[in-house]
């Protein structure tokens, strides 16, 4: 049987990422940027949905599209993160380094099912 989503670690990183991310929506800066804050939610909600998603496919062509979608999503956090730190004088190396450390975890999963069975049993 395939693991199940949540016992990846790459998605556990997202969800702790994601909840700093909602934190940081909160500065005083960002309160009334309604629509930056809802593409910036978006986005980083956009990273664990896709792992969610391709890894109920039955093969791994599918699920390394859905972790190439996450890994894009990723990169979208991290200029929006740039955003805060340029425009509103915000301090985001810390979640920037975070989005690096994902998009790393992200490409190893993709070559770790790129060079491993096709077909994944659930």
């Amino acid at each position: 049987m395939a693991q199940e989503f949540e016992s990846f670690r790459v998605y556990k990183e997202t969800l702790a990422l994601t909840q700093k991310v909602f934190e940081l929506l909160n500065h005083q800066h960002l309160k009334n940027e309604f629509e930056f804050s809802n593409q910036m939610k978006r986005a980083v909600l956009s990273i664990s949905n896709n792992i969610a998603e391709g890894s109920e496919y039955n093969n791994n062509a599918q699920f390394v599209r859905f972790l190439k979608y996450a890994k894009g999503s990723c990169a979208e956090v991290r200029n929006m993160l740039n955003i805060c730190n340029e425009i509103y004088h915000i301090n985001t190396e810390d979640l920037k380094e975070h989005c690096r450390e994902i998009s790393v975890q992200l490409s190893k999963f993709i070559d770790y099912l790129k060079n491993n069975d096709n077909k994944r049993s659930k």
